[in-house]
């Protein structure tokens, strides 16, 4: 494979130094994620150029000033652009909301989820359902493109590619985001019907980026590498990728994807003790936003991942994933072998899987595309798409 040219991504007003995007994980990216992985995107390849979207948070939660959901809503002092994405059904609590974000200087750039496949939320009309109402999904886009007018806060929508294999909608997505004036559209090459198995279809990113050409087409689906990156460019012509699950525990891919989109040298991966180092600067950033004792909590789903084709033993795998303390997490890491080399193990697909099945919908909500009713109910929390 041929190396890359230097490779930026404009959206809006903000200019990335590689079109790489950190995509929302609820209970993930939260502002000790995203600082750790910038951190070491600086430390480890000398810049640090990607978008890192908050975790998401539901618009109506954001407008009636939920104190969880503004504690989701925290940067770092140094986080910039500070990119926040939205969950929502109905144009008026959009509007309000992304209004909120312009008027208290929350965020620098807003993203609009319309990818999930929960049965929970698409049972409502929520979520990679909304999209088939065409005339809904281009009034919310409107309407936060509305709110943000005379300001440099790009808005931004991300979608699945339909329901199922006979309910696709990505194409009339792409083409309506963009004219209601979106700045950019991201596409997750897996129907709702998918949730997380399978294979993405790469080729309808390709089919996308033919059918939107004025906005950038940003791909997401089984990036697990940096070579699957320059891969998914390559074969797709998409203007940039956005990462999910491929980061879980690998808080440094943002390093080695922008070397490798940028025809620099990747850097090494890290030994298990430079493993250990990152774990406890997680543990100590997840207790400067949670609380040691939160903190700690929320560190130890990502234990396995961080560990995942090291020999650590099963004990200590299960000690640390019932970590309580700072101090406890200290004593366990000096445990490991620190000069173990980073596994070929380690490599590949990691995060939830799940089984595709049947998507769960309002009874009757393929009948009308263009009918644009807020679905009831639809506006809650849930984990991204």
């Amino acid at each position: 494979m041929s190396t890359p040219t230097a490779q930026h991504l404009r959206i809006g007003s903000l200019e990335l130094h590689s079109p790489v995007v950190l995509a929302p994980m609820a209970g993930i990216t939260n502002v000790a994620f995203r600082t750790l992985c910038r951190e070491l995107e600086l430390e480890r390849s000398g810049s640090t150029s990607g978008l890192y979207v908050c975790e998401m948070v539901t618009a109506r939660a954001l407008v009636e000033r939920q104190p969880a959901t503004l504690h989701m809503t925290t940067f770092g002092p140094t986080e910039s652009p500070r990119s926040l994405q939205l969950y929502t059904v109905d144009p008026d609590t959009t509007y309000a909301a992304a209004k909120m974000i312009v008027d208290e200087n929350m965020a620098d750039h807003i993203d609009m989820n319309f990818g999930c496949p929960v049965p929970k939320v698409t049972s409502k009309g929520g979520g990679a359902a909304l999209p088939y109402k065409r005339t809904l999904f281009g009034r919310i886009v409107a309407a936060a493109v509305k709110a943000t007018e005379g300001t440099d806060i790009p808005v931004t929508v991300k979608f699945r590619v339909g329901i199922d294999d006979e309910h696709h909608t990505h194409l009339d997505a792409g083409r309506i985001a963009a004219g209601e004036g979106a700045a950019a559209v991201a596409l997750h090459a897996r129907t709702a019907a998918q949730r997380y198995s399978g294979t993405a279809d790469w080729g309808e990113i390709a089919r996308l980026k033919d059918h939107v050409t004025d906005v950038p087409v940003l791909g997401n689906g089984d990036i697990f590498a940096a070579e699957d990156a320059v891969r998914m460019m390559a074969e797709t012509g998409c203007d940039g990728v956005v990462v999910g699950r491929g980061c879980l525990g690998r808080p440094w891919l943002f390093a080695e994807l922008s070397a490798a989109l940028n025809g620099t040298p990747e850097p090494t991966p890290p030994t298990l003790g430079e493993v250990a180092t990152i774990i406890r600067r997680h543990a100590e950033l997840l207790a400067a936003h949670h609380g040691e004792d939160k903190g700690l909590r929320e560190l130890r789903k990502h234990v396995a991942w961080y560990l995942r084709g090291f020999p650590a033993g099963s004990d200590m795998r299960v000690a640390m994933a019932m970590v309580s303390t700072l101090d406890e997490l200290d004593g366990l890491l000096v445990q490991l072998p620190p000069d173990v080399p980073f596994p070929k193990d380690a490599e590949g697909p990691r995060g939830r899987q799940g089984s595709p099945g049947k998507v769960s919908l309002p009874e009757g909500w393929l009948d009308d595309p263009e009918d644009c009713l807020v679905p009831a109910g639809a506006d809650l929390m849930h984990s991204g798409g």
